[in-house]
């Protein structure tokens, strides 16, 4: 079994993928900023005898991502498999979000995911061994209005992790991507959202999110897919994960750019059921 490092494990797939892949003998060290207000994690551990071991670390400090995973690859020796999760959301329209909202995202989604690499890769490099896996989005291939932001970094990791999967082959170090569709997580709850009078429409991507997580896709399908790279039985460099993530990818693929671009011309009620109907066809 491996020894695996995650970030963001306070809540929704960090924390699912961090029971799930201690359930399954991996000895998993859980990363997460403030331990003490986020206990979960830990006490189920306790009660369910689980090889879990919280990181207290914020992967938006240089300092703090260098301490966590060193004092992981100290302990152990090596980390076999290091899962980038931690991510933040915020939704609204160009015009009207504050610079800084942008920087957040790329600052939590992209440079922490890219200051995590950096820490763990000379370990594996040296042992030729390893494996990286970074959880993106459907919306880092599907670029979607009002969500520019959270689009614009999971895209970044995209093409980061293609990137270095060129430059890691040699070291024998693999690198996947997940990609998950619509999951009932607390990302919802705490992402950010602006009302804005100069864009109305900015509400209906507020309604499609609320009408899939009607579907109550849990966390545990990306921890699935994410123990399937783990183990070998996916060998693919992207993996969707969830029932809606194959089907909107493929109709997103189906469509030119500028058929895309122009189908935000109905009305609210048109657009979310489209987008909810392709969502479900398989």
């Amino acid at each position: 079994m491996a020894i695996v490092f995650i970030t963001g494990t306070s809540t929704g797939i960090g924390f699912s993928t961090a029971v799930t892949l201690a359930q399954k003998g991996h000895k998993v060290y859980a990363s997460m900023r403030n331990p003490q207000k986020s206990p979960e994690l830990q006490n189920l551990a306790e009660k369910e005898y689980l090889p879990v071991n919280i990181i207290t670390m914020d992967v938006n400090d240089d300092v703090s991502v260098k301490n966590g995973i060193g004092s992981v690859l100290q302990k152990e020796g090596c980390i076999d498999v290091l899962i980038n999760n931690a991510g933040v959301s915020q939704a609204g329209p160009i015009e009207e979000l504050p610079i800084h909202s942008f920087e957040e995202e790329m600052q939590t989604n992209y440079f922490g995911t890219l200051r995590c690499i950096q820490a763990v890769l000379p370990s594996m490099r040296e042992r030729k061994a390893g494996c990286i896996i970074n959880n993106t989005s459907i919306l880092g291939r599907m670029y979607m209005q009002f969500q520019s932001g959270y689009c614009a970094s999971k895209a970044a990791v995209e093409a980061l992790s293609e990137s270095l999967a060129q430059e890691v082959e040699p070291y024998n170090i693999r690198i996947a991507i997940v990609e998950p569709g619509v999951i009932a997580t607390p990302i919802f709850s705490k992402g950010k959202s602006s009302k804005s009078a100069n864009y109305p429409r900015a509400k209906r991507v507020s309604a499609f999110y609320g009408a899939s997580l009607k579907r109550q896709i849990q966390p545990g399908v990306v921890a699935e897919a994410i123990n399937d790279i783990i183990i070998g039985k996916s060998k693919k460099f992207r993996n969707l994960a969830g029932p809606d993530a194959l089907p909107l990818i493929r109709y997103r693929t189906s469509i030119t750019d500028e058929e895309w671009i122009t189908s935000v011309n109905t009305d609210d009620d048109t657009w979310v059921a489209n987008l909810i109907k392709r969502s479900s066809n398989i």
